[in-house]
């Protein structure tokens, strides 16, 4: 892959060139990188030249399918180059080395990881925070614009990303690099803003006590809002939905029925909308003039519905602030290896 300028993605991010500087990998480095995810493990093997990561081989596990991160590059490093430098990102809060994933029954220690490769530099980051770094490697190709914002402006960047969960983080400005953190945004309180909203907090929060913003955007977020249309606002479930409900992945089937079924079509405005509002709050708290980028595994498989300005009519929608997110630079991530290469690029950095 050849690394482009981020002025690619945004004609404001050129800012952001200095995230390509101090990568300490020497030439000929194999580095291991990972996204841990609670339904499926990205992980590839990189020799690092001439700047740049080489492929050498890549695949992607299904995460439940192993007991552990040990047992996964066990099995995908047997007969390949020791690696050097090893990163993984992780879907969950890492704290001394630690990472407990809040989708899938894992904890990890990077003494674990240590141990596999001792001679290796190993790192262990939150999934959101290496695809912040992975936004280094993109190219124009790699994303799809909703709003182009204002040239020029600059500032923080941010990340929203719902997958089987709600990531979100932040890259943090300093007028010469960006610094991405972590945030656990995603479990911060749910909002309502119309009755709607209040009437599907208490069906949520019978079920679940805490309501987060990740009860609904996120794949099982996208069941909580159909089954709260289906049994409190009684729209109609056919039948022939209930079996493809039961027999496939239920958000899947959802957001490809939308066309099909009114119960899925206003299922995905209002999943759509709500993501809107949580992306306006994490702009607003980061001040992320600099842009925002919508990752996860859901949201380039729905483009459609952020047409016509579903999305951004809801977007700015903050009253006295909406001046400032008109400003912002809104864009989604397609790649789906972004946070896999941001890994390999901490690893070789770091």
């Amino acid at each position: 892959m050849n690394a482009v300028p981020l002025a690619a993605l945004f004609n404001s991010y050129t800012m952001l060139l200095p995230l390509y500087q101090s990568l300490r990998a020497a030439d000929g480095t194999v580095v291991l990188a990972g996204d841990i995810g609670a339904t499926k493990t990205n992980v590839a093997l990189y020799k690092f030249e001439d700047n740049d990561f080489h492929l050498i081989r890549d695949g992607t596990l299904t995460s439940r399918s192993f007991n552990s991160i040990t047992e996964i590059i066990q099995e995908f490093t047997k007969d390949s180059p020791p690696p050097q430098s090893i990163c993984f990102g992780v879907a969950g809060p890492v704290l001394n080395g630690i990472a407990t994933l809040s989708n899938l029954q894992w904890n990890i220690n990077i003494e674990e990881l240590s141990a596999l490769y001792p001679q290796a530099r190993t790192h262990l980051i939150n999934d959101l925070k290496a695809t912040a770094y992975g936004l280094a490697l993109l190219d124009e190709n790699d994303t799809a614009v909703l709003h182009p914002g204002e040239t020029g402006v600059g500032g923080n960047a941010a990340v929203i990303a719902p997958g089987t969960g709600l990531g979100e983080a932040g890259l943090y400005w300093d007028e010469k690099s960006y610094h991405p953190f972590a945030t656990e945004g995603g479990h911060a309180d749910f909002a309502a803003r119309s009755s709607f909203d209040f009437e599907l907090f208490s069906f949520l929060q019978k079920q679940f006590g805490h309501v987060s913003w990740e009860r609904v955007i996120c794949g099982p977020g996208i069941v909580n809002i159909y089954q709260f249309l289906r049994d409190v606002k009684n729209m109609e479930e056919p039948e022939w939905l209930a079996q493809k409900m039961l027999t496939g992945d239920p958000a899947a089937t959802i957001s490809n029925h939308a066309g099909q079924s009114p119960i899925c079509e206003e299922t995905m405005k209002h999943f759509v909308r709500f993501l809107a509002y949580e992306s306006a709050n994490l702009v607003l708290k980061l001040n992320a003039t600099g842009g925002l980028f919508i990752g996860g595994g859901i949201a380039p498989k729905i483009l459609p519905f952020f047409k016509n300005n579903q999305f951004y009519d809801s977007f700015r929608q903050s009253g006295r602030l909406n001046f400032l997110l008109e400003k912002v630079p809104v864009k989604v991530i397609l790649n789906p290896k972004t946070a896999l290469l941001g890994a390999a690029y901490y690893a070789a950095k770091a």
